[in-house]
């Protein structure tokens, strides 16, 4: 057994052996900042490792640096891990933001570090933990075990006094459909015997899952509610603003996006492919109409930190428009935009908390002329919103024009009317980008930018933002280094489900016609 066989459990679980060590350290001088950004350093450099040793001719579905072995006998639970092309730039991505936030938080979080970072390496496990589990039920413990110390980062690091009743909506709202998530889960086990992924996407692609046509239409919309809520999808948005507005920067860089639009991909594609197809028109209409309600209300914002929040639900609605549609350019674009938003919305919350921090406001009202002051900031702010709008060269143009020209190419019904409303989203992105920079950083100086001395980028605030913004231009030219791994996964997930939907057409119109010939002898 050589380093491939561990490597996943290795960088699952070095973020809890560093909590553990956190938590029993003292919380005095730098300690905490420095025992946190070295096992985050750690576990990126260990995530490298899947990129460099990735076997990109592999047979596409096939999983790589497995490790499977019996957890519980009865019920039968494995510890399985593996990943694909889907899961392994999300597990680097989720490595590189890891220290980033460690970086960003270091003159932020002042009081209780010891508690904060301890708590940010727990949720870090669990977001690694959800991208790496290919069994059910050891992904629902990462997946439930993810909501507990983000729901503390708000509630006891928010900004204001609204931080707990945040926190609070954060949790109901993910709590309550991931319980009905975990009945669909046990319904699923009853009907086959087995929690584990590839099982049950085996089954599925056969149709011998259930011959329960309701029943399995209940369990794919168990788990699409559940996930759909965390990503969020329109309108099951409810928690974003809320949370967004309370939470530490280092935290809101991982509460939205990633971790429900993967286990749509993962696990609703994979277990109920015929199912998402089906349901592929109206989501498509709930993508189309959150990428234009999102940048709507991002526009009429006086608060920096809720304008980001809808503009994330407008980003994340253009992925749910790209894997709906069904097609391999798509999902594949669909999966480039997911690293996007994390990086490029990493980079505008990292900004925002550096403003914060000088200023000690979100209100736009109190900002403006900043330019001639802050020089690097407002030089990052702006080719952050380039990469966010999409402009060509740079990595956001890259995941739109494969969502958009996949959306146009599919076969599900009134694609072409809601890929020409979400192409507005091009034009509406920009003007609240751009309509935010001007507030902020032109025109006359603001009494408070006047009366407060603030400090440009220092050097630590530089390390952290400049690997983003060397992303956006390397994924942006580069693409094509990214795309051979996604590629092996958009590809198998567009033939399953058009492959599985056909299937099932052809099953509905042979039994259709059985019924009538039938029917027809008997009048006879």
């Amino acid at each position: 057994m050589n380093i491939d066989h561990t490597i996943l459990t290795i960088i699952t679980f070095v973020p809890l052996a560093g909590a553990i060590v956190l938590a029993l350290l003292p919380d005095r001088d730098r300690i905490q900042q420095w025992g946190a950004l070295a096992v985050t350093l750690l576990t990126f450099l260990l995530t490298l490792h899947l990129p460099f040793h990735f076997d990109y001719a592999a047979p596409s579905g096939s999983f790589q640096f497995q490790q499977n072995f019996s957890w519980i006998t009865s019920p039968a639970i494995h510890y399985h891990v593996g990943v694909d092309g889907l899961s392994m730039w999300l597990i680097v991505l989720a490595g590189l933001l890891a220290p980033l936030g460690v970086i960003i938080s270091w003159n932020a979080i002042d009081n209780r570090r010891r508690l904060f970072y301890t708590l940010f390496l727990l949720q870090q496990v669990a977001i690694l933990g959800i991208f790496v589990s290919l069994d059910l039920f050891l992904y629902y413990a990462f997946w439930e075990f993810s909501l507990v110390p983000m729901a503390l980062l708000i509630a006891v690091f928010g900004r204001t006094e609204n931080r707990r009743r945040a926190a609070i909506k954060f949790f109901l709202y993910a709590f309550i459909p991931s319980a009905i998530l975990l009945v669909a889960m046990l319904w699923l086990y009853a009907r086959t015997g087995t929690f584990d992924y590839p099982q049950l996407a085996s089954l599925a692609a056969a149709h011998t899952i259930s011959d329960n046509t309701a029943a399995l239409w209940l369990a794919s919309l168990a788990f699409l509610v559940a996930f759909a809520v965390k990503v969020p999808v329109f309108p099951l948005h409810g928690w974003l603003a809320d949370a967004v507005s309370e939470a530490p920067t280092a935290a809101v860089m991982v509460i939205a996006g990633k971790l429900g639009l993967y286990s749509i991909l993962r696990f609703s594609f994979g277990i109920f492919p015929g199912q998402s197809h089906r349901i592929a028109p109206f989501m498509l209409a709930l993508g189309a109409i959150g990428i234009i309600y999102g940048a709507l209300l991002a526009l009429v914002q006086k608060d920096l930190k809720r304008l980001a929040a809808f503009g994330t639900l407008g980003h994340v609605s253009v992925v749910i428009l790209g894997i709906f549609a069904c097609t391999v350019s798509g999902i594949d674009g669909g999966i480039f935009q997911t690293l996007n938003e994390g990086i490029g919305g990493s980079a505008l919350f990292m900004l925002l908390g550096l403003l914060y921090e000088r200023y000690r406001t979100y209100d736009i009202r109190e900002y403006g002329g900043l330019a001639t002051r802050l020089p690097w900031i407002a030089t990052m702010f702006v080719l952050t919103s380039l990469s966010v709008t999409g402009l060509p060269m740079l990595n956001g143009f890259v995941g739109e024009f494969l969502v958009f020209s996949g959306t146009m190419q599919s076969a599900i019904a009134h694609h072409t009317l809601w890929t020409v409303v979400a192409t507005s989203s091009v034009i509406f992105t920009a003007s609240y980008m751009l309509w935010m920079i001007q507030r902020v950083f032109y025109g006359d100086l603001s009494r408070r930018a006047t009366n407060i001395d603030a400090l440009d980028l220092t050097p630590r605030e530089h390390l952290a933002l400049w690997p983003l913004v060397v992303l956006f231009l390397f994924m942006g030219i580069a693409s094509p280094v990214f795309m051979k791994a996604i590629d092996t996964a958009g590809s198998r997930i567009a033939a399953t489900v058009n492959r599985t939907r056909a299937v099932t057409l052809d099953f509905e119109a042979s039994s259709h016609m059985t019924t009538h010939s039938s029917e027809t002898k008997g009048a006879q």
